[in-house]
């Protein structure tokens, strides 16, 4: 009997900073055993509780640059000064010999330049919040963000929600258990194709 190759598939989920959806894949992530996460790598500092190939593969900027010039990245971005992010090639690979789909938490142009480069076998989803204001409010009610940063976020988010119409759908973030669901379904609707 012929064994039945596995055909990876990607499910990458976008926003803007604050829109949910983190707390939409780690749904994902819990509700479905065939899905896991890529980890993406970055120069960022790392926050307490957070660990090395769990939350993050952190490096250095010299460290990533240099694993950038020996193109060891799917998709890479400098999103604000000396702090990068990207998807690692290794990371791919190391989840589909595992025969696990991927979920990537990624920024809008990483999801295009993913999808860019897997095209039918990625589903892009941009999520999206329930206005301007509301998204706002989500990220000062975090409280993780400076004055500073905060300014900074607002203008990049301003940026990202014109990308909104660029990815396969669209998934509204008003109400989180809708939201799950409406993420189950297009999760299990596009492995059936």
């Amino acid at each position: 009997m012929k064994a039945i190759e596995f055909d990876g598939k990607m499910f990458l989920f976008t926003a803007p900073s604050g829109a949910g959806k983190t707390t939409i894949v780690r749904h994902l992530l819990e509700t479905f055993d065939f899905l896991d996460f890529s980890v993406s790598a970055t120069t960022r500092k790392r926050r307490k509780k957070e660990k090395h190939g769990r939350d993050y593969y952190f490096f250095t900027p010299e460290e990533f640059k240099e694993l950038r010039r020996r193109r060891k990245f799917v998709e890479w971005e400098e999103v604000y000064e000396d702090q990068f992010y990207g998807t690692l090639k290794s990371e791919i690979s190391r989840l589909w010999e595992d025969k696990k789909h991927i979920v990537f938490d990624i920024d809008v142009r990483g999801a295009r330049d993913i999808k860019k480069k897997y095209g039918d076998q990625c589903l892009a989803i941009f999520v999206k919040p329930p206005s301007f204001e509301i998204h706002v409010q989500r990220l000062k009610d975090r409280k993780t963000e400076t004055e500073a940063s905060l300014k900074k976020r607002i203008k990049r988010i301003k940026r990202e929600m014109r990308y909104e119409h660029k990815f396969d759908t669209v998934l509204l973030n008003d109400d989180l258990a809708t939201a799950f669901k409406e993420a189950e379904q297009l999760i299990l609707d596009f492995l059936k194709k």
